[in-house]
């Protein structure tokens, strides 16, 4: 699934963490991070992005998921 320029994921991942639910990085390759969204009530995994925004780097870092 590939990041739409215009979709703000770091918004997108703070509300998925407030939900309670947790996001996890599937991959860094290059310049961008792939990321999978995954329920809070066993991890099933509900949706997935790449992107290489930057902003969305900075906010990740190094952390591996929401849980870190």
């Amino acid at each position: 699934m590939s990041d739409k320029s215009s979709v703000d994921r770091v918004a997108d991942l703070q509300r998925w963490e407030d939900s309670g639910a947790v996001w996890q990085v599937v991959s860094r390759a290059g310049a961008g991070v792939t990321v999978a969204l995954l329920r809070c009530d066993g991890g099933e995994e509900v949706d997935r992005f790449t992107s290489a925004d930057p902003r969305l780097l900075e906010f990740i870092g190094d952390r591996c998921s929401s849980e870190d």
